[in-house]
């Protein structure tokens, strides 16, 4: 069994949902970085996900654009996300996912990738733009090492396409839960539910649900029919927000709010909607 299988299977175990808060590698910087890893580790994260900055976000909102820009103009690596992944899984057990669009990790290598991936301490990759006849290899070669594939699946994605998209999937399923790109909102698509009902008819796996979960209210909506939320660009804010020194903090404060309410909200079965 897989890492994100587990923490899964430990959530539902207790009748739970779980909570997947996403960062931007190297902002504010790197050595910031694994104090937050560790943290939301602390706070009861589910899995993380730590986001490769990237020139050319398309599928984020301007709060994860600028931190983007902002690890760029520090040049930061693959390579050194990685060296701070491994060093923050010397110190909490959370499961990690790399999420990355599809160039950085073509000029790393996706088979050097899947090799180092383990001994790093990843659980799974996640990205974004990758077609599904290469998605579908990669998988194969991430799963020779143990590691998960996460998939994205989006309310315009037809069934055929679900079926074809999933078919490589492991770990847990990332449904974004509108059109467009991350960003907050005040309040989740109507779309995002009957996407996740589309979802379970092909796939077991479990499903997160993201883009836009910004405050427990969100949760709590989400919890009632998938089985994690996604929290990034308001996570990001605060991170770039918070006074130097203590973003960490910041972040584990954060997300203990959505942890702290997971098993009261979760008492009720998942719904339809």
């Amino acid at each position: 069994m897989s890492a994100i299988a587990k923490a899964f299977e430990n959530v539902a175990a207790i009748g739970s949902r779980g909570v997947i808060p996403y960062i931007t590698a190297g902002f504010p910087d790197l050595a910031t970085t694994e104090e937050i890893i560790v943290s939301l580790g602390a706070a009861g994260a589910t899995a993380i996900e730590v986001g490769v900055p990237f020139s050319d976000p398309m599928a984020d909102g301007p709060v994860i654009q600028r931190a983007c820009e902002h690890a760029l103009a520090q040049n930061v690596s693959l390579p050194a996300i990685l060296k701070t992944i491994a060093a923050a899984k010397q110190r909490t057990d959370v499961p990690i996912v790399l999420f990355s669009y599809l160039n950085p990790l073509l000029q790393y290598g996706l088979s050097r990738l899947t090799r180092e991936g383990a001994s790093t301490g990843l659980a799974g990759v996640l990205v974004t733009d990758l077609p599904a006849d290469v998605g579908s290899r990669f998988a194969s070669e991430l799963r020779a090492h143990d590691l998960d594939f996460i998939t994205l699946v989006t309310p315009t994605s037809t069934d055929n396409r679900l079926r074809e998209i999933l078919s490589a999937a492991s770990g847990f399923l990332y449904a974004v839960s509108r059109t467009g790109v991350t960003g907050t909102q005040n309040q989740i698509s109507a779309d995002a539910c009957d996407l996740v009902a589309r979802v379970r008819r092909i796939s077991d796996l479990p499903v997160a649900l993201g883009f836009g979960i910004s405050n427990v209210s969100h949760a709590r909506e989400a919890w009632n029919y998938c089985d994690a939320v996604v929290i990034g660009s308001a996570l990001v804010r605060l991170v770039g927000d918070s006074p130097r020194g203590q973003e960490a903090a910041a972040a584990k404060n954060f997300i203990q709010q959505f942890t702290s309410v997971q098993v009261a909200n979760a008492a009720r079965e998942k719904s339809t909607c």
